[in-house]
């Protein structure tokens, strides 16, 4: 349609009019976004992991001794088939084994493979001593490989800024990156909502912020490395260490001079009726032994912090025989004191999550 106006002297011819199409094309840009902002948001990486040995081997860096924190991880969130995968049972204690040998073993065979390392005197036997010998060398050795990659961890998490502190921010930033997560998701990240996020990732987070609050003894938005190691580690930390032996001194320190007798240690006292003090007897004898064998080291008969501390310790040899002495009270079929090869394969479940096949998961389940 064409329409001429006059105007003075001149004429303009005005073509077809196009404002008829400007509602039809609103509408569209209008459906468009509605429909944009009902996708969730997902990772933009896809990882892909040709096998399971791979995947593995590639792992091998300074955050080995953090994958007990990640042992929910799922690389690519969205992917169900490779979430399974990462979080079945096989592969979460294998992992935490932190051994690549391992990886491709079944069950039977890591069972059977620790049990020949453990038994030094080869009679197909193992006794407690043995056990525990073992168990604390295990102990030992995730104890260290904890302290000595805390700060190399502390460092890659901490980069905006780089000021020798994790925030929660930081921190939380770097949980989500590892689990595939992109940037541009990071930085818009709504934690109060936790838009796009699978449940079993939510539920990591509350519990990833329990332990943060924890540990976070200075400002409770972010962690000092010894902190971070005892968000990361807290069997490791020297702080939660003192507070053990403060829980010691509190419970049993009568007099309260923050030194521990034997009578202190061994008699347990508890209140009764009426503001009576009973006195418990019970276990008397073993209670002795203990703080004789395992407390008072310089056989004085009291002990001070430097002896506890050295007693709540993780790496004190009292863990790992208290530990034979549980895993043998289990699994012990024929009574003899020992156990056989045939005796652990019987309570895979029991022996694939303790400290003697794989301690950094055994720890943790306890904090």
């Amino acid at each position: 349609m064409t329409v001429n106006i006059k105007y003075g002297k001149k004429y303009c011819v005005i073509f077809n009019r196009w404002s008829f199409s400007v509602p039809p094309l609103f509408y569209i840009i209008f459906y468009c976004v509605i429909w944009l902002l009902s996708v969730p948001l997902r990772s933009n990486i896809a990882i892909k992991i040709p096998n399971e040995a791979e995947y593995i081997i590639n792992k091998r860096s300074l955050e080995e001794s953090f994958e007990i924190k990640m042992r929910n991880s799922n690389f690519n969130s969205d992917n169900k088939e490779i979430g399974n995968a990462v979080l079945s049972e096989k592969n979460e204690y294998l992992v935490n084994v932190n051994n690549n040998e391992n990886y491709n073993k079944n069950e039977n065979e890591i069972l059977e493979d620790v049990f020949k390392k453990a038994d030094k005197d080869h009679n197909g036997k193992l006794d407690s001593k043995e056990l525990a010998q073992w168990i604390r060398m295990k102990i030992v050795e995730h104890i260290s490989l904890a302290v000595s990659n805390n700060f190399g961890l502390f460092a890659q998490i901490d980069v905006d800024p780089k000021n020798g502190e994790v925030t929660w921010k930081e921190y939380h930033a770097y949980f989500l990156k590892k689990r595939g997560f992109s940037t541009k998701y990071v930085q818009s990240h709504d934690e109060k909502r936790h838009r796009g996020l699978q449940r079993a990732i939510k539920e990591q987070i509350m519990r990833d912020k329990a332990s943060w609050m924890e540990a976070a003894k200075s400002n409770p938005d972010s962690l000092t490395v010894d902190e971070f190691l005892a968000f990361t580690h807290p069997e490791s930390s020297a702080a939660n260490q003192l507070t053990l032996v403060d829980e010691l001194y509190d419970r049993f320190d009568r007099d309260g001079d923050e030194m521990l007798t034997e009578d202190e240690f061994a008699i347990l006292q508890t209140e009764g009726g009426n503001d009576e003090t009973v006195i418990v007897r019970q276990d008397e004898n073993e209670r002795r032994a203990e703080f004789r064998n395992s407390i008072d080291l310089n056989g004085d008969g009291r002990a001070d912090r430097r002896e506890l501390l050295h007693y709540v310790a993780p790496q004190s040899p009292r863990h790992s025989e208290h530990e034979a002495e549980a895993l043998l009270a289990l699994a012990d079929g024929d009574q003899d004191g020992m156990l056989s090869l045939d005796e652990i394969l019987a309570h895979p479940n029991l022996f694939l999550k303790s400290k003697m096949v794989d301690t950094a998961r055994s720890f943790h389940d306890e904090f």
